[in-house]
């Protein structure tokens, strides 16, 4: 959905860079180490669908993969790896082939069994996928990086026919009683018929937020998901009358439903899948995850306990040092919401700065939580604020290091830098420098803001990702080989702190593990791979 075309940038500027070794179980001479905040199955999970015997499947985009998920339990297994496995949305074919959409790629993508993986169509940001099971007529959407609604040929030999463009983002639909196509359009708060042989559309209900999804049930009842509201709607596709029968949290995506009518939801912010009883308006949690996918990560001291702050692509978030408690601060797609995709976050006592994904950077009262500013046309991968209240901004995919700065009466954005390979951490040296991870180049640089002056402390490096400092040291999470570095920066000598970290997400271009240092010395680094944080202790 909208997250894939909007982490699209950042996925393509370090795909190239993008692998993992196995990993051991992580050792630390001189810090115990322990998971503050458990893992979690899925990185994102999107779309939902059933096979033939009842077994309910999972897509996710950032994570590359299908997953195979056991309704009752809740036990996750691998279905498709990554990175074919990439699939926002899928279905079940009569013969039991699964098609989906592998919306980055820009691929529709088929398997039979266990038999290989088809390419049976090409379309820049194909979103939902569905078959019409009376005749098995394919159809599949674009949405947010593009707008269309095609007809694609399960073989594969024929080229995709167009049936309808500029549409409104007609997202996961379904096929009703009379063989047409009722799904939402995103972009108009609308849930529409569309006929896939005329291409006539008709508008069954709206006053929708943000309607995501759409499926019937055995006796033609429309359930649809208001992912802003946290809704699902059943709609009377006559009428056009709607009644919420289910509150749940925002961040919705998907929905699936099962041959015993039984609802099933995806929850991107959750990681989680919930079975939805439409009757009772309850729900029960199949699956659920404490955090979706922690990238970036920011500590502050709070008295003798440290609060963190997390970028976790579909919500930022805070986790208790203690207890590991996780606190929505804001969710992605929530109605209201100022938040976007955050892949990063950096913090002061004052201020909490995020940096969302393809999005504006944004400084927020941490006090309050409260937008208090936003920089848009950032090109940001991260950002940082030094003593001034100057932003440094590193444009991960331009290879720049640029600030923002003002008086209040006015914006003023420089270039530091124009010559960095993937700019990723950040930290503050002193008040005119900051330590920047150049992943690409395998590199750690101080740079001079004012001057632009560089140079490098750490080098040979595999993909150094987070940085922070820690008192006069530099901390390096060094993703390519699951390690956290500890670097002198007058000498350059390194030092290993802990290895065989869960770091450096298989096949998964989309890498940012974090790392904060908060009061005592205690360390913190996120794993891309497990959806968990870790917490290092002085022994």
């Amino acid at each position: 959905m909208r997250r894939a075309r909007r982490l699209s940038l950042w996925l393509a500027a370090i795909a190239a860079v993008s692998m993992h070794t196995a990993l051991a179980q992580p050792t630390s001479d001189r810090y115990q180490l322990d998971r503050l905040v458990p893992p979690s199955d899925f990185h994102g999970v999107h779309g939902l669908a059933f096979d033939a015997q009842g077994v309910l499947y999972a897509g996710s985009v950032v994570g590359h993969s299908i997953y195979r998920v056991d309704t009752a339990t809740g036990k996750v297994t691998s279905f498709v790896g990554a990175p074919d496995g990439m699939a926002d949305d899928l279905v079940f074919l009569a013969d039991g082939t699964v098609v989906w959409t592998s919306i980055q790629h820009g691929v529709v993508r088929a398997r039979k069994g266990d038999g290989p993986i088809r390419k049976i169509a090409e379309l820049v940001s194909v979103n939902s996928i569905n078959v019409r099971k009376s005749d098995g007529r394919l159809f599949a959407a674009q949405v947010f990086g593009g707008d269309g609604l095609w007809e694609i040929d399960p073989a594969g030999a024929q080229p995709p026919r167009l049936i309808l463009q500029d549409l409104g983002g007609f997202n996961g639909f379904d096929i009703g009683p009379d063989g047409k196509l009722y799904g939402p359009l995103w972009f108009k708060k609308q849930v529409v018929r569309i006929d896939p042989d005329n291409g006539k559309l008709d508008v069954v209900a709206d006053g929708f937020d943000t309607p995501a999804a759409a499926n019937f049930d055995s006796k033609w009842n429309l359930y649809v998901l208001d992912t802003a509201r946290g809704e699902v709607v059943r709609v009377d596709i006559g009428s056009g009358k709607k009644k919420v029968v289910a509150k749940l949290a925002t961040a919705l995506d998907n929905l699936a439903i099962d041959a015993r009518d039984r609802v099933f939801v995806s929850n991107m912010a959750d990681n989680g899948i919930q079975q939805v009883d439409v009757v009772k308006g309850t729900a029960r949690q199949v699956v659920k995850g404490k955090l979706a996918i922690p990238l970036g990560i920011a500590a502050v001291a709070d008295g003798s306990r440290d609060t963190l702050y997390v970028a976790d692509v579909f919500a930022l978030r805070t986790v208790d040092s203690v207890q590991g408690k996780v606190t929505d601060v804001a969710r992605s797609h929530a109605a209201g919401t100022t938040i976007g995709y955050p892949v990063a976050v950096t913090a002061t006592q004052r201020y909490v700065i995020v940096t969302n994904n393809e999005g504006p950077v944004q400084r927020y009262e941490r006090s309050t939580m409260k937008l208090v500013q936003s920089w848009t046309d950032t090109h940001a991968g991260n950002a940082i604020e030094m003593p001034s209240g100057a932003l440094i901004v590193a444009e991960t995919t331009r290879g720049k290091l640029s600030r923002i700065s003002g008086n209040g009466s006015g914006e003023e954005r420089d270039e530091i830098l124009a010559d960095l390979a993937a700019p990723l951490g950040l930290a503050i040296a002193d008040d005119s420098a900051v330590y920047v991870s150049e992943m690409a180049a395998g590199q750690v640089s101080q740079i001079n803001v004012n001057s632009g002056a560089r140079r490098v402390i750490a080098k040979g490096l595999d993909r150094p990702q987070g940085i922070a400092t820690d008192g006069p040291a530099v901390l390096v999470v060094e993703a390519g080989k699951g390690r956290l570095l500890r670097v002198d920066p007058g000498t350059g000598a390194v030092e290993v702190v802990a290895s065989g970290l869960p770091i450096g997400l298989a096949n998964v271009p989309i890498t940012l593990s974090g790392v904060a240092v908060g009061a005592g010395g205690t360390i913190y680094v996120t794993s891309d791979v497990e959806n968990s944080i870790w917490r290092l202790r002085k022994k």
